[in-house]
């Protein structure tokens, strides 16, 4: 096995491949045809490559928050399915028929191959490509994860702008003849944001933008003048929408005129003086929406 083991480093560090990858014992064990694939260490460091990984966990811990589920490794934490599960019953507002906790491999497999059906199910009709499976999830493949995670963000048009144009350097071991032999590859994981969003369902605003971004003054007039219509209650007027609802105050406000009920001045802060204090606000006013009937609005408090 230590013979194995050197034999599948010095392949990895062989002249042909300048790179020096840092290899797994379980990586050299390899059956005859078999593969295994690992990310380049200097790929690793791309800062572009560092800000997917963190913008897509900050998006899965903001999606599951209720949860109490906290992801902090996306390949220690998502292998099993558990996280995956929740992830899709949250964005897709349904129930998967599996159980809630396993710890048998057999059953996490299960369980990962039910919510990948239904992930699939979604998916295929607008034309994803399927690159990852049960095997490479559970084998805690980072790529495999990242090209899940990175169409379902952009299937349920997740409020997060990804990095565009982010590429990896992937080394391939294969087994032949007994010999191990690796190649370097590059693996796309984002392309651009005009891509990515080009088969995605567009909203109202998104036309608008595209398409007559001359008319955009005459709608944000025309808000202004609805905001106005109730905030004038309190003696309050808006000139500028940006500005004067970036810091929640005015939203909490308009929520509580237009449905008709006094917000206790305890819940929020009505003089803002802090970046947290400001998106404190923004995520209230949300609550109220949501309480009132609407969707979870697509954006960010931040």
């Amino acid at each position: 096995v230590s013979d194995l083991q050197e034999e599948g480093k010095n392949a990895i560090n062989a002249p042909m491949n300048p790179s020096t990858v840092d290899i797994h014992p379980e990586d050299t064990l390899l059956e005859e045809n078999e593969e295994r694939t690992m990310i380049d260490p200097n790929s690793k460091e791309d800062p572009k490559f560092k800000e997917l990984i963190k913008v897509l966990i900050d998006w899965i811990n903001d999606v599951l928050v209720e949860e109490r589920i906290i992801v902090k490794q996306l390949e220690e934490d998502l292998y099993d399915g558990q996280v995956l599960q929740k992830l899709l019953e949250k964005l897709a507002d349904r129930k998967l028929n599996v159980a809630e906790v396993t710890q048998s491999e057999i059953g996490q497999k299960q369980k990962l191959q039910t919510v990948l059906e239904a992930v699939h199910d979604l998916l295929r009709p607008h034309g994803w490509t399927i690159k990852w499976n049960v095997d490479s999830i559970h084998g805690k493949n980072l790529i495999s994860i990242l090209h899940l995670l990175v169409a379902l963000a952009m299937h349920f048009r997740a409020p997060i702008r990804l990095p565009e144009h982010v590429s990896v350097q992937v080394v391939v071991v294969r087994k032949r003849e007994g010999l191990l032999q690796t190649t370097h590859v590059s693996e796309e994981l984002t392309t651009t944001t005009e891509v990515l969003t080009f088969s995605l369902e567009r909203d109202a605003f998104d036309t608008l933008f595209d398409h007559a971004p001359d008319k955009l003054s005459v709608v944000k007039k025309s808000l202004i003048t609805f905001v106005n219509k109730h905030l004038n209650k309190l003696n309050l007027e808006v000139t500028e929408l940006e500005t004067q609802f970036a810091d929640g105050v005015y939203l909490v406000l308009l929520m509580g005129l237009l449905e008709d009920y006094f917000v206790p001045l305890h819940n929020f802060y009505l003089t803002p003086e802090s970046f947290d204090q400001k998106v404190h606000n923004v995520s209230f006013a949300f609550e109220l929406m949501q309480d009132g009937g609407l969707k979870k609005p697509k954006a960010r408090p931040e």
